[in-house]
């Protein structure tokens, strides 16, 4: 990976596989790629460990920057389910902020979305989210469907500093990961499922932290303050994000927090997002 990179895969992620070490004769390469991803999503703790432990195994193993796996519900990103780090798990909430990227339109259309070079000038998808994306220093993006049931509910995203295809490898181990972050992910809905027959709340704590809570306790608080319905008032919060250059989950905290004031004569008119992002 290049300089950027956030992280390597953690030293537990080896050729442990099933609770044994395969011996590396008569293996493929793809058959060895499987087995390391697979050690990352195996890993003590929960699921959301497992999420994180997987994309930094992605960053170690796929010659990325960084990586981050999202929940879409509904054509909605609901929340980063796990990443290699901050800058991807920020990456991430700009395609909430924006209401557009590539992990929306994998989810949607159900096939991978690859990105080589976000600087192309014939790249012309997703303007807002493209343009801060480059001033991270990431060049290309790389979205993989996650599936339940053959069903996309999420995507793994690649990101890298360097612009350029993944090659056959990488995009064979992407795909992969891919299906492996659906495990972990099934693991916490159906704990969530058995929350009330079993009287336990971790299914539910591990899935509300999905949830960008802080938006919608944010949003009420737009609704109480300035007597508007609930999607007016997400519309508002977006849009003092996109003026203000930072991410509508900052905006929400800084309600939440009570740093922000939401005084009528503030947030009558939305702010003007063109000056946003500079």
């Amino acid at each position: 990976p290049s300089s950027g990179a956030e992280s390597s895969a953690p030293g537990r992620v080896g050729c442990w596989f099933g609770g044994q070490r395969r011996a590396g004769a008569g293996l493929t390469s793809e058959d060895r790629l499987r087995a390391r991803l697979g050690a990352a999503v195996a890993v003590s703790g929960g699921a959301l460990e497992a999420a994180d432990s997987l994309c930094r195994a992605c960053v170690g193993l796929l010659e990325v920057d960084g990586a981050s796996i999202s929940l879409t519900l509904d054509g909605t990103n609901r929340g980063t389910f796990g990443s290699s780090g901050d800058l991807s798990r920020r990456l991430d909430a700009l395609q909430f902020t924006f209401g557009e990227g590539p992990c929306l339109d994998a989810v949607r259309d159900g096939s991978p979305v690859l990105v080589a070079d976000l600087d192309d000038p014939t790249h012309t998808r997703w303007p807002a989210f493209t343009g801060e994306v480059l001033r991270t220093g990431i060049t290309a993006v790389f979205a993989l469907p996650v599936a339940l049931t053959s069903q996309p509910v999420g995507a793994l995203d690649l990101y890298r500093g360097r612009p350029g295809p993944l090659d056959d490898r990488a995009l064979t181990g992407g795909l992969l990961a891919a299906e492996l972050a659906a495990l972990p992910l099934l693991d916490v809905l159906s704990a969530h499922r058995d929350v009330v027959s079993r009287g336990e709340e971790d299914g539910w704590t591990q899935l509300a932290s999905l949830e960008r809570v802080e938006i919608y306790q944010a949003t009420g608080m737009i609704v109480g303050a300035l007597d508007v319905d609930p999607a007016e008032a997400l519309v508002r919060l977006r849009a003092h994000a996109l003026a203000r250059g930072i991410t509508a989950a900052e905006v929400a905290t800084q309600i939440v927090a009570r740093r922000m004031s939401l005084d009528s004569r503030d947030w009558q008119d939305p702010p003007n997002p063109d000056r946003a992002w500079r």
